[in-house]
């Protein structure tokens, strides 16, 4: 009998000899589910392939300088509309906001200056930033996407000092440990596989000279295993799972971080880009994200994914490479996220009798009216939530919480009009008979916005 972890064992393998790549290491994790892995391939020294086996993560590590900027953000030490000049001594540049620079909005050159590639030798810190007087600003901030490494450089300085140490100390300290990401580390160690370009028209595979990105480091240091690394996409798609106390970061600021601020291509909306982190969008409302990684003789792919049936808890997968041009690696994971929960969907949880509503908001549960259409009003879960009659079955409702002191009033926390506020309006005898979302009215009828109530015909 073909299981589902053999289906997604034949992917990998079919990515590997398809795309010729010398190793390769794939990792699924989901909470309901030991995590599943497989290598296939040769690491290209004396070191076994196995789930052990350290790959380079490239542009992956900008999700973890990304978190730490938020940490930062969170505990008072930066805002993310400041310049970054506010916070470092720059000679050029420093209007650049902490927010456009995540986003890769600032319109700041790609690379620190000079060849870096042809010389494979990267700026030290100072050099860096002595080097910003003869850097670009290709485009003005806000104009349109612009990947910029030596934009998340810069945002890697900054979280050292405002922390009193370097990007590494502070990434270990505050997100390695924490998370027990034990395998990840600025370097390879000895179970590192070796990096490879792969001839185009041989079978000969080249190995690709090792690099140390030096000041650059917050923008593709890292290196680490699958197992690690689908830990990682799973924490970046469900935090709660992996630090149910939020003491990496808080839910709400990885939900902020998920928010497209981007598209990445005019033409085709297939993909975004948030706070630092890469989203692809999926059929039926589910989304991935995470980041994709290149440095010379390797590729990376992490993605956690969010939504949609099937989808479990805590799901996110790495696919990683030892070749330069084997590119299957980019959409592999998509894929078997795909296929896990489609193939292989979460347990479905039986649904058990709840608290009542509360008394004061019985009475306004049900159908209301609101420019023309038709939304239903409910408690569940110990919240007031809102959805359109209409409303396709995976759109997540509006979700209310209570405004302090105003009983009568409630604050939207996700969903439709988030922020807005919900005012109710009672009769004499306390019956709910209005509401306002938004400043806009809601009527237990249908009505015109001059109060014309088609039921009374007047």
């Amino acid at each position: 009998m073909i299981t589902v972890n053999d289906r997604l064992g034949r992917m990998v393998r079919q990515v590997q000899a398809q795309g010729r790549v010398p190793a390769v290491s794939a990792a699924l994790h989901r909470a309901d589910r030991p995590i599943w892995t497989c290598t296939v391939g040769d690491a290209g020294n004396d070191t076994p392939l196995g789930p052990e086996t350290v790959f380079r993560i490239g542009s992956v590590t900008k999700t973890f300088t990304s978190v730490l900027v938020m940490q930062c953000r969170d505990d008072g030490l930066l805002d993310l509309d400041d310049p970054i000049g506010r916070h470092l001594n720059l000679p050029a540049h420093g209007e650049l906001t902490v927010r456009r620079l995540l986003s890769h909005t600032a319109g700041l050159q790609r690379e620190p200056h000079g060849d870096v590639w042809d010389t494979l030798r990267a700026p030290g810190v100072d050099e860096l930033i002595a080097d910003l007087t003869r850097v670009e600003r290709v485009l003005p901030p806000g104009r349109r996407y612009h990947y910029s490494n030596l934009g998340m450089a810069l945002l890697g300085e900054l979280v050292g000092r405002l922390r009193g140490g370097t990007w590494a100390e502070v990434l270990a300290e505050r997100v390695l440990i924490p998370l027990r990401l034990t395998a990840t580390g600025v370097t390879p160690g000895e179970r590192a596989a070796t990096g490879f370009l792969v001839d185009a028209y041989s079978d000969e595979a080249h190995p690709e000279p090792p690099t140390d990105f030096g000041a650059v480091a917050p923008a593709a240091q890292l290196w680490s295993t699958a197992t690690d690394m689908a830990r990682w996409a799973a924490f970046l798609a469900d935090p709660v799972a992996l630090d149910p106390a939020g003491a990496v970061l808080a839910q709400t600021t990885l939900d902020e971080m998920r928010w497209p601020h981007t598209t990445t291509d005019e033409t085709l909306w297939s993909g975004g880009f948030g706070l630092g982190l890469i989203l692809v969008p999926q059929p039926q409302r589910v989304m991935h994200v995470g980041h994709d990684g290149a440095m010379p003789g390797f590729l990376a792919a992490v993605y956690g994914r969010r939504g949609g049936d099937g989808t479990a808890g805590a799901m996110g997968c790495a696919v990683l490479g030892s070749s330069g041009t084997g590119v299957d690696v980019f959409d592999l994971p998509h894929r078997l996220l795909a296929a896990s929960a489609e193939q292989d969907p979460a347990d479905i949880e039986p649904w058990r009798p709840g608290a009542p509503a509360p008394d004061h908001l019985r009475g306004m549960l049900g159908r209301w009216w609101g420019e023309g259409f038709e939304y239903v009003f409910s408690w569940h879960g110990g919240t007031l939530r809102a959805r359109g009659a209409d409303d396709p079955a995976g759109k997540p409702p509006a979700v209310f919480a209570p405004v302090p002191d105003s009983p009568d009033v409630f604050r939207t926390v996700a969903g439709r009009e988030v922020g807005e506020l919900l005012r109710l309006t009672r009769d004499e005898r306390g019956v709910v008979v209005r509401m306002h979302w938004a400043t806009y009215r809601f009527t237990p009828a249908q009505e015109t916005f001059d109060g014309y109530d088609f039921r009374a015909g007047r």
